[in-house]
């Protein structure tokens, strides 16, 4: 695309100013991990970066806290609760969330003046309606900036069946995702991207997660040389890692039943409870390992987002402190997005037991990994190559040592940063800038009253 010396394009005029948006970047949930990744390509290519969320460990200076952006948040874990698994809602409900949806977009036109933001990149936050308010400001702020935006969809709504019945379908298909002309939308598998051109007709780019693959991680260091101590694993023991939550779609079932199988001295070692999910779950898996004579330790109490202390004063570890010392990684999901413990494990120079879900198969394994597969129940196959893997040094080095290859050559940074770069060679065709008229001042609030400068007509009367 040619341009005049005229041209007010987002490269012409040199902006560099780019906002993630999301209902938390804070800790190691998939989200959050690849919004930290994209930012670090985006710093790489000379933009700066700023967080907007209800939840966020980002640096305070180019960080903006919108409490009610959280999907925790009590207002709006109730509307929530009030339009999923109902088929109408009251007309109470549809004015506390336009009543919110205008306090959130108050805050986004904050944020956008405060850091002079010229693109944003939604993360997820448009995909899952956990928020609906958030949801449909951003795609009101959208829709009266024409700013150009990546919308990073990491799982869809139609992919859980909990949010199949709703009360909610006018903003769904409103704003989950919203179809506008300024929005490039970016998917992370190609079922996704079938689907999302199947329902709405909006085409989208394929952008897979990926770990820092030209980078080996450090070898371990002195805090965390006593993991297998800490978590009372035997010297003569293996450490079988189930890096997850515990929910059911992660099937963990199989790693119990695997386990068991191998009739070798093992240990399951469950690195994440089971968050906003409930406990139903968990305690069936407590109650499956006694069934099955599996010693299974869950260890969400010492493991944590940073390395620090609990109050009784015990270690508390980072998941990256376990993944080295495990002998094998189990990753027995039934559905998954992508898959980052997958990613994880094979950075680590790990074993794997994988499930064969659809992305996997579609997506991962044709680049040709070495795993061990599940396809829907443990097999005396995968048994006896599990044992093997781990009885002989030498299959095992041959299998990291590959995997680790294909994957530095699939799912690398640099894999990352050659997608976003041809994204933004065509994200921003020439949009014209505001003029200095265009803006005018909020109303003094916590979170905007710096603020020098905002986007045009933002009140909601």
């Amino acid at each position: 695309m040619e341009h005049d010396e005229n041209c007010t394009c987002f490269f012409c005029t040199n902006r560099e100013h780019v906002g993630f948006v999301s209902t938390r970047i804070a800790g190691t949930d998939g989200v959050s991990l690849e919004t930290i990744k994209w930012a670090r390509i985006f710093e790489k290519k000379n933009f700066k970066c700023f967080y907007f969320a209800g939840e966020l460990d980002t640096p305070p200076e180019v960080s903006f806290l919108s409490k009610k952006s959280h999907f925790s948040h009590p207002e709006i874990h109730k509307i929530y609760k009030n339009t999923f698994g109902h088929r109408t809602r009251k007309r109470s409900t549809t004015r506390k969330a336009h009543e919110i949806r205008g306090e959130i977009k108050d805050d986004l036109y904050a944020f956008i003046s405060r850091f002079h933001i010229d693109m944003l990149v939604v993360e997820n936050a448009l995909t899952i309606p956990l928020n609906i308010p958030l949801g449909v400001a951003i795609t009101e702020i959208i829709a009266e900036t024409g700013m150009p935006v990546i919308a990073h969809h990491h799982d869809f709504y139609w992919e859980r069946t909990r949010f199949l019945t709703n009360a909610v379908w006018d903003y769904l298909h409103m704003a989950f995702p919203p179809r506008l002309s300024t929005i490039h939308h970016v998917v992370i598998n190609s079922v996704a991207d079938e689907q999302l051109g199947l329902r709405t007709g909006v085409s989208s780019s394929i952008v897979p997660n990926v770990m820092d693959f030209d980078n080996p991680p450090p070898p371990v260091d002195d805090y965390a040389a006593d993991v297998r101590k800490n978590l009372g694993i035997a010297d003569d023991e293996y450490l079988i890692l189930q890096p997850t939550r515990v929910i059911k779609r992660k099937g963990i079932e199989h790693a119990i039943e695997l386990v068991s199988r191998l009739g070798m001295k093992a240990k399951l070692v469950i690195s994440h409870a089971s968050g906003d999910e409930g406990y139903d779950y968990q305690n069936r898996i407590r109650e499956y390992s006694r069934l099955m004579n599996v010693d299974t330790i869950f260890v969400s109490r010492c493991i944590g987002e940073k390395r620090g202390l609990t109050k009784k004063g015990e270690k508390i570890y980072t998941l990256y402190d376990i993944y080295p010392h495990a002998d094998l990684v189990t990753y027995p999901s039934d559905i998954e997005g992508f898959g980052n413990a997958f990613l994880e494990a094979i950075y680590f120079s790990k074993p794997i037991v994988v499930n064969t879900y659809a992305i996997f198969s579609l997506d991962i394994k044709p680049k040709g990994f070495d795993v061990i597969e599940l396809d829907g129940y443990v097999t005396r196959r995968a048994v006896e190559e599990t044992k093997k893997v781990l009885k002989d040094p030498l299959r095992r080095k041959n299998m990291v040592c590959h995997n680790y290859n294909v994957a530095r050559r699939f799912y690398s940074y640099s894999v990352l940063e050659r997608n976003l770069s041809a994204i933004l060679d065509t994200i921003a065709p020439c949009i014209p800038a505001p003029s200095a008229s265009d803006f005018c001042p909020l109303p003094a609030t916590e979170n905007n009253k710096n603020s020098a400068r905002l986007w045009p007509d933002h009140h909601d009367h």
